[in-house]
């Protein structure tokens, strides 16, 4: 954190610096230049004045500090100072030409005699003719060595900021290194207060977090042992009756038939376990695919045909072929653990009713049942892990615990939303709504009728 600190303060200094030093140069070249053409200007005004006096040679005795071009009317060269003079027409060079028309004027370019960039001004004579001096534009830049000496503070100037961030950036860090996390309100420094309550905020909400994990651990615990120990006993109690041979030989295929169901149910309850253990650390094996809702949910209603028709609960399709994006197996047992619930929990005679349909970025499937409804108490919870709203009469018609824990997780698992409704006498709804999957080659397939009814 220090050399972060440390590299952006001294950063921001440099570019401070960097900006300040080329303004300054830049305005010091400018006003360099502006004194070079005023002096340029002035010693032209006087030359003139000679020149109309003293003729050509009073051009003559004047130093070769600048040089110095006489041109007549037509562009002629009249005087030069340079070796060697000119011989091409001056008339159609830019600072004549405009000199000729305006009185005066100034111009840089490259000087066809020297080679060099060049600051011309030339002035219009009484008599017309034209008076130029120039300078060559290093003139100007040597006169900016007089101010060099910048250079060498600007260079002492970041030697002190490099000190000096690395200083600021030890005093920022220190109050933080210095932080008792555990000791709080023994921090001196009022500035860290607000980090202090963030921190502190942090720490309860991590602490409460950890208690409920460990209540929610302890109860799935102490499920996990009850439901298991339930058929366990159930077993162990007929196997020992059988061992003993207490057991009539009219009862013996009954509690082998006893002994086969309690079996199979404490297979389903380690199979529902393996299967949330797996959603809770995201372990699904097979890779996503494009999964035809309305085809996997017309497949398992016709699985739970034989169940729904020893209570003759009608079964019902509706909507249209949506497909999500997702793993087949897992969407499988998310809508039979709907199904089988809706078949379960509802009256003879009923119906359970499966709508899969679609909007603008959503695919939704939803089933609804006119069985007995859940109290609105008990409708935060039945997607908790074994709750059970009647456990009387869940014990009744079978079950793990675990049907819609694993719809709720596989939901998660899929990016999608569940919703319940329900109304207590007259049925229940449960709702999921998954993301439309990217758009892919393969057209989605033919809508189906509009409602099929399977008996």
């Amino acid at each position: 954190m220090i050399k972060t600190i440390f590299r952006n303060t001294f950063l921001v200094g440099l570019s401070v610096l960097l900006v300040c030093g080329l303004l300054f140069f830049g305005l010091q070249y400018k006003q360099t230049m502006d004194e070079t053409y005023k002096a340029l200007q002035q010693e032209a005004v006087y030359a003139e004045k000679g020149l109309m006096i003293g003729g050509q040679e009073y051009l003559s005795k004047l130093g070769d500090e600048n040089r110095i071009t006489w041109i007549d009317k037509a562009g002629s060269i009249i005087y030069d100072n340079a070796t060697p003079v000119p011989t091409t027409n001056q008339k159609d060079c830019s600072e004549v030409k405009s000199a000729i028309e305006d009185g005066e004027a100034q111009s840089i370019r490259k000087s066809e005699t020297s080679g060099v960039q060049t600051m011309y001004y030339a002035r219009r004579c009484e008599d017309g003719t034209i008076l130029r001096l120039s300078r060559p534009l290093s003139a100007v830049r040597y006169a900016l060595y007089a101010v060099s000496p910048v250079l060498w503070v600007l260079v002492l100037v970041i030697m002190i900021s490099v000190v000096l961030s690395f200083r600021v950036a030890k005093q920022i860090v220190r109050p933080i290194n210095e932080l008792d996390i555990d000791h709080p309100e023994s921090n001196t420094y009022p500035e860290l207060s607000p980090l202090i309550s963030k921190i502190r905020e942090q720490k309860l909400l991590i602490q409460e977090e950890v208690s409920q994990r460990e209540a929610l651990r302890r109860e799935f615990s102490a499920n996990v042992s009850h439901e298991l120990k339930t058929p366990l006993t159930s077993i162990s109690g007929f196997a020992e009756l059988m061992s003993k041979g207490v057991v009539p030989p009219e009862k013996v295929q009954e509690f082998s038939s006893d002994i086969y169901k309690e079996s199979q149910r404490l297979m389903m309850l380690i199979e529902d376990i393996i299967k949330l253990s797996k959603l809770d650390e995201e372990g699904i094996g097979p890779e996503r695919e494009n999964v035809d809702l309305y085809e996997l949910s017309a497949e398992v209603l016709d699985s739970l045909k034989p169940t729904a028709s020893k209570t003759n609960i009608k079964l019902e399709m509706k909507g249209e072929h949506m497909e999500v994006s997702g793993v087949y197996q897992l969407l499988s047992e998310m809508v039979y653990n709907l199904c089988d619930n809706a078949i379960k929990y509802n009256r003879p005679g009923g119906k359970v009713e499966v709508d899969v349909h679609s909007t603008d970025d959503k695919v939704i499937l939803s089933v609804s049942d006119t069985g007995i409804g859940i109290p609105k108490a008990h409708q935060k919870r039945v997607f908790e892990r074994f709750y059970r709203v009647d456990k009387s009469h869940s014990k009744e018609i079978g079950g793990t615990g675990l049907g819609l824990s694993i719809v709720k997780h596989g939901a998660q698992f899929h990016n999608a939303e569940v919703s319940l409704e329900s109304e207590l006498g007259e049925g229940t709804k449960i709702t999921l709504e998954f993301p439309k999957p990217s758009p892919v080659a393969k057209e989605a397939e033919p809508s189906s009728e509009e409602t099929k009814t399977e008996e």
